[in-house]
Formats: C-alpha cells, sequence, structure tokens
C-alpha cells in the first residue's frame, strides 16, 4: 500500500478543530514564487498549481521509466499547502487579496533530492511541452507553530485564527509571523469539489515563548 503522508503524520495534516502547540521538524517542498489575487481568473496563484503537480507526479511516476531514485518507495503525493504574507502587515489582510505574495508547495519524500526535481521539471516539460522552471527545491524549517483545524470557506478564516491566538497567549506564548516565518495553510479539500462551509484547512502560525 503507498505511504500517504497525511494517515503516517496526522498530528501535520488532521488536528482537531481546536487549537494546540507543536513543533514542525524541517521538510522538502516543490515550491513556485507569486503574487496577486488568488482568485482572479488565469492568476499566478492558479497557474501555480498545475505546474507543481505535474512536477510532482512525474516524479512520483519516476519508478515506471529509466530514471531511478534511491530510496524511492511508493507514496500518495501529499496535499496542496501554501505560505503567504503581504508586504508591510503582520498576519493576513483578507481585504486586499490583490497585495497577497505566496509560496504554492507540495511536500516531497526525503528520498527526493534537489537533483531529483531538476529531471522531473525536465522530464515534464518534454512530455508536457510546458515551461516548468518556476517549480524550485525548497527546504523549510517550521520549528513552533500554533495550528488548528479550520471547516469552512476561506474567507472565515479570520474566526479561527483569533481562536488560535486566544490560545498561543493563555499557553505562554507570542506570535512570530516574520520574513521567514509565515502564515501557512495545508488544503485537505478540492475546493473544486468541494463547497465552501463544507472545505477543510489546516491553518498554522509560527510562534514563540513570550
Amino acid at each position: 500500500m503507498a505511504f500517504d503522508f497525511k494517515k503516517e503524520y496526522k498530528e501535520f495534516y488532521m488536528p482537531k478543530n481546536k487549537p494546540g502547540i507543536l513543533t514542525i521538524p524541517p521538510m522538502n517542498y516543490l515550491a513556485v514564487r507569486g503574487q496577486g489575487d488568488p482568485n482572479a481568473e488565469d492568476s499566478e496563484y492558479k497557474q501555480s498549481i498545475g505546474l507543481l503537480y505535474g512536477v510532482a507526479f512525474t516524479i512520483k511516476m519516476s519508478k515506471m521509466g529509466d530514471h531511478r531514485i534511491e530510496g524511492y518507495f511508493d507514496y500518495v503525493v501529499p496535499p496542496l499547502e501554501g505560505f503567504w504574507w503581504q508586504d508591510g502587515v503582520k498576519g493576513i489582510d483578507y481585504a486586499h487579496k490583490e497585495t497577497f505574495r505566496f509560496l504554492s508547495v507540495i511536500r516531497l519524500p526525503d528520498f527526493v533530492t534537489e537533483d531529483d526535481v531538476l529531471w522531473a521539471k525536465s522530464e515534464a516539460a518534454r512530455k508536457k511541452g510546458q515551461d516548468f522552471s518556476r517549480v524550485e527545491f525548497m527546504r523549510y524549517d517550521e520549528g513552533l507553530c500554533v495550528q488548528c483545524m479550520h471547516i469552512g470557506s476561506y474567507d472565515d478564516e479570520p474566526a479561527t485564527m483569533e481562536k488560535m491566538h486566544a490560545y498561543m497567549e493563555e499557553q505562554g506564548y507570542v506570535l512570530d509571523i516574520t520574513d521567514q516565518r509565515m502564515h501557512h495553510e495545508i488544503y485537505l479539500s478540492d475546493a473544486r469539489k468541494v463547497e465552501p462551509e463544507k472545505r477543510k484547512t489546516v491553518l498554522r502560525h509560527p510562534v514563540r515563548k513570550a
């Protein structure tokens, strides 16, 4: 059976819908950088999703071709994630989505190297006739965070974040969003198929001891 990160690491991908504090270990990702309103037609964000999945599935299906990745095991491609920020804003201002900057990411298994990603970008470009140069290999050490499962529309996330921030303060932590530590979302629902009120999104904010 294929290894499923969501099932094997439930503490990272399937938290309860009440806040908790945890430490996230360093992880490797496929990443695409961009900016602008993610809901706009033909937005950079929507383009980034296609680029990420094109490379992610090329790596997953490498077992069918000549490129052999040392240590490879069969796995389910992890869910789409996003790191979001706005210049000059500590947190997220949902009233001005046009100023969003983002890192759209998909987690990589530890056996995937930067050279494997370079191969996959070239292979995906050859097969699809598309430019995948925006996809990059990224290692990110997220560290200490407060997180919570948000159920509902993305626009309703501020209410869940208020609960997260109240909880972290009760536990003796303060928000630590910086240029290197960002608002983080993990998308467990396909927005094309799931009604807004039923969508599940993991929300995560970096914290430090007060």
